[in-house]
């Protein structure tokens, strides 16, 4: 059995990133793997017999001290070093499994892990490897510029509008660059066939699809669900940002006969709220635990996915899916990939007309909704996943 470190800069379930990885951890132990775990030190992180080897804390919304130190962080300098090389020295690895790890770790813990003779295995959760601001976004449409000249980011000022944290980005790309990158890599890992061709236009090699899977203890909490029980209303469980679409979403949802449940937090919660105060159809339901987010998911007739970003391979249709739930996904990104006309839509992303059509015929139509979980939760099973990734791990 393998021994592998899982590397994510933080250790709880901040975004999608953190979750596959703390899933990636459980998963391997289960299946007779030692594995440790690194990240960087923070208060909301889970404890773990490992946290003693973490990296030190760096806040880039300190003052200027706190940034200074931060932006070592980013070219691998300050302490960093010392402290991943206690942790493959102590550990020993036979894999070094990359997530997120770009700031507040820095790439230096690939070179680390290729020079002390781990295969190193890269997991790509955004685009930060082709765009320095991570989401391929440029005043709220799809960006590709920084695919072959990084100065964009720089020009646009596509970090918070700032130009000392685009310029940092900007430096950061050029220092970590491609080949760089490809010479500590043994394989990148990409949940999405779209990921894969934009890493292609960016002229990467040594890519795998391997598609996210979802956490055995939701999993049994999707199975434990009628599915065929289902009330008047449909859901939408995510980020309220603008990259998400749901903008686009509430002034749809006025014109429609159902009930819209929404689940997640965000910049825009409190603007949506004021614009829905007095629209009943439409509720908000703030952050949701597990179980209760299973629950709405198996009792709602669709859910919606309206992002207008480049979305990578999300939990939010596969849990859905995995609901029996069919998905009204937008048309961008690594969406299609996960619906066909047996479990959802697709629709034209920002486009109100398209998703108001999309989600009457969907909220219209009688579902096999025993088939759309059956077919979800065999392909999107764990079991299918540590296949594919041990044959990566070789």
């Amino acid at each position: 059995m393998k021994k592998v470190l899982i590397v994510n800069k933080f250790y709880y379930p901040r975004g999608g990133d953190c979750i596959c990885a703390i899933n990636l951890e459980k998963l391997l132990r289960q299946k007779g793997h030692e594995v440790a775990v690194f990240a960087m030190k923070y208060d909301e992180n889970i404890q773990s017999e490992y946290s003693k080897y973490f990296a030190s804390n760096v806040d880039f919304a300190g003052g200027i001290g706190s940034k200074l130190n931060a932006a070592q962080r980013i070219f691998g300098k300050g302490s960093i070093k010392k402290e991943f090389a206690r942790m493959l020295n102590e550990f020993n690895p036979d894999v070094v499994h990359l997530h997120n790890i770009h700031s507040y770790l820095s790439p230096i813990v690939a070179k680390m892990a290729k020079q002390y003779g781990a295969k190193v295995v890269w997991t790509l959760h955004d685009y930060k490897l082709l765009c320095p601001s991570y989401a391929c976004l440029n005043n709220g449409a799809p960006c590709e510029l920084c695919y072959d000249d990084k100065k964009w980011v720089l020009k646009n000022r596509c970090m918070k509008g700032s130009l000392v944290a685009s310029a940092l980005a900007y430096l950061e790309a050029k220092y970590w660059n491609r080949t760089k990158l490809e010479k500590y890599v043994d394989a990148f890992v990409c949940p999405s066939a779209f990921m894969q061709s934009r890493m292609k236009l960016g002229n990467f090699g040594k890519l795998n699809v391997v598609c996210n899977f979802v956490d055995p203890v939701k999993l049994e909490l999707f199975k434990s669900q009628d599915v065929n029980y289902r009330q008047d209303y449909y859901v939408y469980v995510g980020r309220l940002s603008e990259e998400k679409g749901i903008a686009t979403l509430v002034n749809v949802a006025k014109e429609i006969d159902f009930n819209l449940k929404i689940v997640g937090g965000g910049p825009l919660e409190n603007q949506l709220r004021q614009i829905c105060e007095n629209n009943p159809q439409i509720e908000f339901l703030g952050h949701q635990n597990a179980e209760a987010v299973a629950k709405l998911l198996s009792s709602a007739r669709c859910s919606v996915v309206p992002s207008v970003c480049y979305e990578n391979n999300p939990l939010s249709v596969i849990e859905s899916l995995c609901a029996g739930t069919p998905v009204v996904g937008s048309k961008i990104a690594g969406i299609p990939e996960l619906i066909d006309d047996n479990c959802g839509a697709v629709f034209e992303p920002g486009g109100e007309e398209s998703l108001r059509q999309s989600l009457r015929i969907m909220l219209s139509k009688n579902w096999q909704y025993d088939r759309i979980k059956q077919d979800a939760l065999e392909k999107f099973s764990p079991e299918i996943h540590y296949q594919k990734l041990i044959e990566i791990y070789g």
